[in-house]
């Protein structure tokens, strides 16, 4: 129930609304003031505003309450646009058809309003997967509200991955059945001459190997709820029961005469095309209405990309949870992550964060760390420059690590020892002749292993890239035969 507020000093124009509203609905209260701002301060968030724009305070109001929606009232319904939160005019004198459709506007703005998020706040933990701000996602958490209290037959249509056992879980714990049980199974994954058992019991002895009764999902989902996931690879047998019990309320184990009620809501999921499959036979029709009360479509992962970013931080957090280990991306992974096609959906979303936490633990991840298959769109990626110093630091710790791996290895090749070597009177260039030996040691092995450059490395003990940079800042090269 909406409150809706008239701010005028029009007398005739406060009758004419208040007329027209008690006409429309007795559910919205109604009231009308002469402080309009001390009214506001206090106002309710379902408060809707008509106000008479010939007042003076009018801009101010409007600019000062912007999560309010304002109904502009004035001579001939023009107005200037001083606010997105004016989302309507109307002209005098006042109709019926216009007012209704300018409170249509003011109720949308409320209800749409990114700072109304209360409702959503409360029941993310239950939404999980279903996070995101696309219009898709919201259409589908609008829908498990509305149909969560009521005991109507759900369908749940979409590919695999999206979260159809988190659409279908959101409506059980939604709903006055919470407290029961939630029973999932995939009818898909069990053999046909088995599904009738799981799905109904057995009484002892109804076939080889039960050797006792066994209740079946409808009787452990008692005044609960039952997910019956794949509907569409169901036997036509089965479908046929499983229509009588959707009928009736009532069935039969295998192998028992006695009718057992049943108070068991039913929801249903499949990726599959059942109108098509009814049309080749492989879908009975009746049990299709009785299933597709209410149908949600859940939104493949590829129409609503721009959810991605909060998929992500939400896989993180409850990855986290688990084990206290985190990842963050950069803004350029993700804008990557949101070009890809995702054909398993949110599934291969959340196993692609499982596996970059065990990968990159407690680290940033660009998009040279994603699997190649994720990395779209041109980027650069980082190469660490770093100052002389450090490189020749490097130098001179990989030039006495090859000289002592090399004296141990061979005692037939003689380096000069630090103990050895005597510093001239004049000094010397420390750079120049560490360079210059380093330079005289990788040619010696060049030459040595007849200019291979694996072989040589392997003599310098070192990685053959690193041995490839070394001639390269060296600009070692061999000389062309003659």
């Amino acid at each position: 129930m909406n409150h809706i507020l008239i701010v005028s000093d029009n007398s005739a124009v406060i009758q004419t609304l208040q007329t027209i509203l008690q006409f429309m609905s007795e559910e919205h209260e109604i009231s009308a003031c002469a402080d309009a701002d001390s009214s506001l301060k206090k106002a309710p968030e379902n408060t809707i505003v008509l106000l008479d724009l010939t007042a003076q305070e009018s801009p101010h109001l409007v600019k000062t309450y912007p999560h309010i929606p304002f109904v502009g009232i004035s001579d001939t319904g023009d107005s200037e646009k001083v606010s997105k939160n004016l989302v309507a005019h109307i002209g005098l004198p006042i109709t019926y058809p216009f007012l209704t459709q300018a409170l249509y506007r003011a109720q949308e703005y409320l209800k749409r309003n990114p700072n109304n998020v209360k409702s959503v706040q409360s029941k993310m933990r239950l939404f999980r997967s279903l996070v995101g701000q696309s219009p898709l996602i919201q259409s589908v958490r609008k829908l498990v509200e509305q149909v969560a209290p009521t005991d109507a037959n759900v369908l749940i249509l979409g590919e695999s991955g999206t979260g159809k056992e988190v659409i279908a879980r959101n409506i059980h714990f939604m709903s006055s059945r919470k407290d029961a049980e939630f029973i999932p199974i995939n009818c898909g994954a069990i053999p046909g001459e088995l599904l009738e058992s799981e799905l109904f019991g057995h009484e002892k002895g109804a076939f080889t190997g039960a050797v006792n009764s066994r209740k079946g999902r409808f009787e452990l989902a008692e005044g609960g709820t039952l997910f019956l996931d794949e509907i569409g690879d169901m036997p036509l047998q089965m479908q046929v029961k499983l229509l009588r019990v959707l009928q009736e309320r009532t069935f039969e184990r295998v192998g028992g005469t006695r009718p057992i009620a049943c108070n068991v809501r039913v929801i249903a999921a499949t990726h599959r095309d059942l109108e098509g499959m009814i049309e080749k036979d492989k879908f009975r029709e009746d049990l299709y209405y009785r299933l597709n009360v209410f149908p949600i479509e859940s939104p493949a992962l590829r129409e609503r990309q721009e959810d991605i970013p909060l998929l992500l931080q939400e896989l993180v957090t409850r990855i986290q949870d688990d084990s206290e280990t985190v990842v963050r991306f950069t803004e350029q992974a993700i804008k990557s992550l949101m070009e890809h096609p995702w054909p398993g959906n949110v599934r291969e979303l959340s196993n692609l964060v499982e596996r970059l936490t065990i990968l990159y633990p407690n680290q940033l991840i660009d998009v040279s760390e994603l699997p190649s298959k994720y990395q779209h769109g041109e980027f650069e990626q980082y190469e660490p420059d770093y100052p002389e110093e450090v490189l020749e630091r490097q130098a001179f710790n990989e030039l006495f690590a090859e000289s002592a791996e090399l004296d141990e290895n061979s005692h037939d090749v003689t380096l000069p020892q630090a103990a050895d070597t005597a510093l001239p009177d004049e000094g010397v260039n420390l750079k120049e002749y560490l360079s210059e030996l380093e330079i005289n040691l990788v040619l010696q092995a060049l030459e040595q292993s007849d200019w291979v450059v694996a072989r040589a490395a392997d003599k310098l003990g070192m990685r053959r890239t690193t041995l490839v940079e070394k001639m390269r800042k060296y600009n070692i090269q061999r000389e062309a035969e003659a």
